[in-house]
């Protein structure tokens, strides 16, 4: 098991070259190339005089390099993000380069933000990481009691209900689910049990940490407070998936229900409970790890548009600002994010194989 953790870890290095490899070409080939786009937005409109923008123009391009060919930009984004290369000082004058050796790793500077990608990362990241920790395991949970009982229960009222409920939940989008929810949930005119946007209210800062009674009465707290926020956001984003991991984990049941050693396991006299929770759900976990080393990137790109309607500032606006302003480095750290993601993922749930299947070894 170690040395085929060794051996992905080390595989890792050349992926991640392909991966922000062709990110980097695609902004390369795009109008306005890597960056430029970036730095005309700033210097046009009308709010800047012709000879100030133009001279603005030449000097951003002149300082990040963005006359250079695309090869050679890829190049300095590698050795500015990598830990071991050459030392690298923005200046006034240009990029310049120091010595050889360890250094620490620099994501770069956002031209059209003013800040560094790591300030901008680390205030929205972790808001995004929120919600979708927040709503995975919970969509898991739910997703195999409702694929065990339906396929306990095959060709019943449960299982016939439960699959047409959540197949026209899957047909729902989520734009549309997010507005109803806002419209009906937290419109003063009907409901108004949640709030409407945000993570916390204007006042969270002032709160306590744990909810407690005060002079006023009951007093929720800053904890009790984001979570009553997190309800509608973590409702969006958590129902489309039910549909598809619960009908998958109800096909691989009944597969692993008709499998040799469950047969075995009932006519030596095991109970029931056993044979189904202890050996037949233990391997039809089996799927839902595969699905699971793909979903945590997807539901961060596809968090977007929850962030937009509950006003939510995390990697999902600023991925779409980026993009659209041409910001070479906040891209550039979107996808090799993404990318980091996605293989750690896939290892996590190649490592999960073996504590669910006794058969699978790496050894």
């Amino acid at each position: 098991m170690g040395s085929y953790i060794i051996r992905r870890l080390l595989l890792m290095i050349p992926t991640l070259f392909g991966i922000t490899g062709i990110v980097f070409l695609m902004m390369a080939v795009s109008p306005g190339g890597i960056g430029g786009a970036a730095v005309r937005k700033m210097t046009a409109g009308g709010a800047v005089e012709p000879e100030k923008a133009k001279a603005a123009r030449e000097y951003y391009e002149k300082r990040y390099g963005l006359n250079d060919p695309a090869i050679v930009q890829y190049g300095r984004w590698l050795n500015r993000i990598s830990p071991i290369g050459w030392e690298t000082i923005d200046t006034a004058e240009g990029i310049e380069h120091g010595a050889f050796g360890f250094k620490v790793p620099d994501l770069g500077k956002s031209i059209p933000k003013g800040r560094s990608v790591v300030d901008l990362y680390s205030e929205a990241l972790p808001i995004t990481l929120l919600l979708n920790l927040a709503t995975l395991p919970l969509i898991y949970i739910v997703s195999v009691i409702l694929g065990v009982y339906a396929a306990r229960h095959r060709g019943k009222l449960f299982d016939v209900g439960t699959g047409t409920t959540l197949l026209g939940l899957y047909s729902v989008p989520v734009m549309w689910a997010g507005v109803l929810l806002i419209g009906f949930l937290a419109n003063k005119s009907y409901l108004h049990w949640f709030p409407a946007g945000g993570l916390s209210s204007p006042n969270a800062g002032d709160m306590a940490f744990m909810p407690s009674w005060g002079e006023a009465g009951f007093e929720r707290g800053w904890l009790l407070d984001r979570l009553w926020h997190l309800v509608l956001p973590c409702l969006c984003l958590m129902y489309a998936n039910f549909a598809f991991l619960s009908k998958l984990m109800r096909a691989s049941t009944l597969e692993s229900l008709s499998a040799d050693y469950v047969r075995t396991a009932r006519a030596k006299g095991v109970d029931g409970q056993v044979v189904l929770w202890g050996h037949a759900v233990r391997t039809s976990l089996i799927p839902l790890i595969t699905s699971a080393a793909f979903i945590l990137p997807a539901m961060i790109g596809g968090s977007i548009i929850v962030e937009k309607i509950f006003s939510i500032q995390g990697m999902g606006l600023l991925t779409v600002d980026a993009i659209f302003d041409r910001d070479r480095e906040l891209v550039m750290a979107g996808a090799l994010t993404a990318g980091v993601l996605s293989i750690v993922g896939v290892l996590i749930a190649d490592i999960c194989y073996v504590l669910v299947d006794p058969r699978v070894s790496y050894d």
